[in-house]
C-alpha cells in the first residue's frame, strides 16, 4: 500500500456474529477484572513499594498485571518479529490503537523494558494513577503543547536510562479497521535520542475490544513487531519522511491480514 499523506485510512471489517450479549457482559467483566487488579494488588504494592523507596520494583508486578488482565479478557496473543530486536539496543516501538488491549500486548509482548505514553485523564484514576509514575508511563496533554513538549522530555530521560519507549503515534484510539493519522511526538523523539523505530502492528483487537462497541469477545492479538529504521539517516527536516516510512510499514502489514 502506497501513502502519499498522512490521512486516515480504512481497512475492510469482519462482521461479527457472536451473541452482544455475551461480549456487554465480557466487556464490563473486563473492567470489573481490571479492577479488582489495581485494588487488591496495584495498590498494596505501590504502597508498600512508596514506603520502602523502590519503586521501579513495580515494573515485573505491572508485566504480570498487563499478562493477567489480558488473560482475564480472553485474549491470546502471538507475537511475530521478536528476532528483528537486538537484546542490547532500545528503540522507539510506533504502534497502531484500536482497542484497550493494546497498551497492555504493547507493554508486556514488545520483548523490552519500556515506558509509555498515555492520555492525561489516567493521572486522575485511584492507584492507577500513581502506578504511572513507578513504571514510566508518561502522561501527555496534546491539547497543550508546551505540556506535551515537556512529556517528550521526561520520554527522553527515561530512555537515557536504559528503556525503550513505546508510542501509539495515532494519539488515541481509532475506530475499528481505521488507521488515524501519525502525530510527529514518537518521531521528534527517535531523532533526539538516536533511537531506532520499530514499527508495530497491532491487529486484531478491534474485532475483540473495539472503541465505541461496548463488547469485548475472546481471541488472539496479533502484534507483528516490523524490522526497525535506522534514524540516524534522518534529520528534523525529513521527519516526515521518516513518519511516512514507519506509517506505511504499518499500513501494509495492516493490510496484507485482510489481502489488500
Amino acid at each position: 500500500m502506497k501513502i502519499r499523506e498522512n490521512e486516515k485510512l480504512v481497512f475492510p471489517v469482519d462482521e461479527s456474529n457472536k451473541s452482544r450479549l455475551a461480549g456487554k457482559l465480557r466487556y464490563w467483566w473486563c473492567w470489573v477484572a481490571a479492577s479488582g487488579l489495581l485494588l487488591f494488588v496495584g495498590a498494596p504494592a505501590v504502597l508498600f513499594l512508596w514506603m520502602i523507596n523502590r519503586r521501579l520494583w513495580l515494573y515485573p508486578v505491572a508485566l504480570w498485571g498487563a499478562k493477567t488482565w489480558l488473560k482475564a479478557c480472553g485474549a491470546k496473543v502471538k507475537v511475530k518479529g521478536l528476532e528483528n530486536l537486538d537484546d542490547d539496543e532500545q528503540y522507539v516501538f510506533i504502534s497502531n490503537h484500536r482497542s484497550y488491549l493494546d497498551t497492555a500486548t504493547l507493554f508486556r509482548y514488545a520483548g523490552k523494558r519500556m515506558g509509555l505514553v498515555a492520555k492525561k485523564e489516567l493521572l486522575k484514576a485511584p492507584v492507577l494513577g500513581q502506578a504511572m509514575h513507578f513504571v514510566n508511563i508518561i502522561a501527555i496533554d496534546r491539547s497543550n503543547p508546551e505540556r506535551a513538549r515537556a512529556s517528550m522530555s521526561k520520554a527522553r530521560e527515561v530512555m537515557r536510562n536504559g528503556y525503550s519507549f513505546g508510542v501509539f503515534a495515532e494519539g488515541t484510539r481509532a475506530m475499528p479497521g481505521e488507521l488515524l493519522p501519525f502525530k510527529k511526538g514518537a518521531f521528534h523523539l527517535a531523532l533526539q535520542t538516536g533511537r531506532p523505530i520499530v514499527p508495530v502492528a497491532i491487529k486484531n483487537s478491534d474485532a475483540m475490544m473495539g472503541k465505541r462497541t461496548g463488547v469485548a469477545y475472546p481471541g488472539t492479538v496479533e502484534m507483528v513487531l516490523l524490522p526497525p529504521i535506522d534514524t540516524k539517516q534522518y534529520s528534523e527536516s525529513s521527519l516526515i519522511e521518516l513518519l511516512n516510512k514507519t506509517r506505511t510499514a504499518i499500513a501494509d502489514e495492516l493490510s496484507a491480514c485482510k489481502g489488500l
